[in-house]
């Protein structure tokens, strides 16, 4: 069973299809159309709903948006689940809807109930939001006929506001009747599983050994939604309670395999503030809230994002099969076009990443078409460890490039104890990454340019950091920081 609130009504579902969606359900079994279909794929947001689930320890809820054409019903067990039907209230607006009428922010109005969702979640945050955070919350959001600047100025005008609504209102009484929802098991459906715990969860691979395992189900969900393929079971790991969090220690960072992406930001930046242009222009938020680690590493698709960032800062990865534990160096993870190392029965439960030293230099480049919401031509992530000016080591990961996720030892071993300030470095370099793959040609690059921007990306790597081969570590995230504010002012103008 799958028991959740829509809006403040408690639904319950006993047999359902595996492939459901949130849409399919708002629309075909709740009449409710104002949730529209455009992509079918997550990218276009109008059919963007919020989520609300509560903050720990229960005093208060957490508003997110999702995208509802790719996530499944498993996503919202023991939350509840908001759409723009439910916004209105005794025939008054919401305060965004207002808000977007009075500042003309929609014309055609297909887009317009995503936009409004995303702007009720960030009405329902902490704090007055500034432009660029309006700015990431629409980012999944598209819209072809007003252009953004309405749009984003009606967000400025309102979501600053202490939320006054029926839902800041019934906050109370959600909240409890969610706590009881949270006392009572996940069993699923007998379709769609969702076990409990890590015996749970290795019994039911045992007995369904052909059932896709899905997390965030943000990539696997376009094989019903856009390959139209039929699923008989899937197995969800949102009931297993500790593959999702981060903990710490001295020496690394790790985090629960099924933690999102948004819930992730926070700490991986804490710790790699020079990811931050990655993490920012990962999809879109909405993605961001489903999406898992987990899910980017073990789909083994060679153009994830976090892969590279992974195999460049020497990634460990822990797996399970229920029994007993195992780690492997995410280096030896990838086998094969989205094949991996993982064996019959077996999970990836975490992801382990070691801390910087101050010797290390590292940067993150996304290239692709559009700013946010987008997948990327090339990744690519470079960690230089230098030793008083000379270089020690280069470790690197790269997407797009290859049939997997990969590195180039070839780099390392040809700079190890180069001057990193030496005009050698930056040539030798670029040549050795201008033909160290055999990218394919496709709808989002050539194979020619593809080379071309990775010889270039190392030439951006090398200048940005020449002024700190003395602080290696300290500096680049001032660089880093750098790089975001021109991302950022480059996103302002577009939108």
């Amino acid at each position: 069973m799958i028991r959740f609130l829509i809006n403040q009504q408690l639904v319950e579902l006993d047999d359902t299809r595996a492939d459901l969606t949130l849409l399919q359900f708002l629309r075909e079994h709740r009449k409710l159309t104002g949730t529209k279909e455009g992509c079918a794929a997550g990218d276009c947001g109008v059919c963007t709903v919020v989520i609300a689930e509560p903050t720990p320890p229960f005093d208060g809820l957490h508003y997110r948006t999702v995208n509802s054409c790719i996530t499944l019903m498993s996503a919202v067990h023991g939350k509840q689940l908001i759409a723009v039907e439910h916004l209105t209230q005794n025939n008054t607006l919401h305060p965004v809807q207002q808000a977007l009428i009075d500042f003309h922010g929609s014309q055609c109005g297909f887009c317009t109930p995503g936009f409004i969702m995303s702007m009720f979640a960030l009405y329902h945050q902490d704090g007055t939001p500034n432009r660029d955070d309006v700015l990431h919350a629409l980012s999944g959001n598209l819209c072809r006929c007003t252009g953004y600047r309405p749009i984003i100025d009606a967000a400025l005008s309102v979501c600053g506001n202490t939320p006054d609504d029926t839902f800041a209102r019934n906050e109370s009484s959600t909240l409890s009747a969610l706590k009881e929802l949270a006392a009572t098991p996940v069993l699923g459906t007998n379709n769609l599983l969702v076990p409990d715990s890590r015996s749970a969860l290795a019994n039911a691979i045992a007995q369904h050994p052909d059932a896709l395992l899905v997390a965030g189900s943000t990539d696997l969900s376009l094989m019903f939604t856009q390959q139209l393929k039929d699923v008989n079971t899937l197995i969800s790991l949102s009931g297993v309670k500790s593959l999702n969090g981060c903990t710490t220690n001295e020496h690394s960072i790790t985090f629960g395999a099924t933690t999102p992406l948004s819930d992730l930001t926070q700490p991986l930046l804490g710790h790699f503030p020079q990811l931050a242009e990655l993490i920012t222009r990962f999809a879109s938020l909405p993605i961001r809230n489903q999406a898992t680690l987990g899910g980017n590493v073990a789909n083994a698709s060679p153009i994830g994002d976090m892969p590279p960032v992974l195999l460049a800062l020497s990634a460990v990865l822990h797996i399970d099969n229920g029994t007993q534990t195992r780690t492997i160096p995410v280096s030896e993870f990838f086998t094969g076009y989205r094949q991996t190392a993982l064996e019959k029965g077996e999970w990836l439960s975490a992801i382990e990443i070691p801390y910087l030293t101050a010797s290390e230099l590292v940067a993150a480049y996304k290239i692709s078409k559009r700013m946010e919401d987008d997948i990327s031509a090339v990744c690519a992530v470079f960690n230089v460890t230098l030793d008083n000016g000379k270089v020690e080591s280069v470790s690197t990961g790269f997407g797009g490039v290859a049939a997997t996720p990969v590195s180039c030892e070839a780099l390392n071993s040809a700079l190890k104890g180069k001057q990193w300030a030496s005009s050698e470095c930056l040539s030798i370099g670029k040549q050795i990454l201008s033909e160290a793959f055999s990218p394919i040609d496709d709808v989002r690059a050539s194979a020619e340019y593809r080379k071309t921007v990775l010889a270039n990306l190392w030439h951006r790597f090398w200048l940005e950091h020449q002024n700190t081969s003395q602080s290696a570590g300290g500096t680049s995230s001032h660089a880093s920081s750098h790089v975001r504010n021109k991302i950022e002012t480059r996103v302002v103008q577009h939108a």
